[in-house]
């Protein structure tokens, strides 16, 4: 019993749906818009400057790693803000540290697939 029950908390955390995300289609052009979860309407603040993590742009659907790997790599760019999804994006070869910055202490990137 005790087996099966680590068996199936382990199986449910990697199915965790853990980042936002949002398609954008014009043409042949895709845009994927994704935030980790917890900064979905998150309005960040460095001096002048002032970014909303708005719902409209990234709160399409709850998605979990593999999802949102797939939906960069389908892309033609993409706009990514939180610690997960950038080292997701990182791990998968989409950026290097080199294309990441930090607004308010939370790292954003973009990226184009070519």
């Amino acid at each position: 019993m005790r087996g099966l029950r680590q068996q199936t908390s382990s199986k449910k955390h990697l199915s965790d749906k853990v980042f936002w995300s949002k398609v954008f289609k014009s043409g042949k052009e895709v845009l994927v818009a994704i935030c980790d979860e917890e900064l979905l309407d998150r309005t960040l603040i460095q001096g002048r400057l002032r970014v909303k993590i708005s719902s409209s742009f990234y709160g399409g659907s709850l998605v979990d790693d593999a999802a949102a790997e797939e939906m960069m790599r389908k892309s033609t760019s993409g706009n990514l803000f939180g610690k997960k999804i950038i080292a997701l994006a990182e791990k998968a070869g989409f950026i290097t540290k080199e294309n990441i910055i930090l607004i308010d202490g939370v790292p954003h990137t973009q990226f184009v697939n070519i």
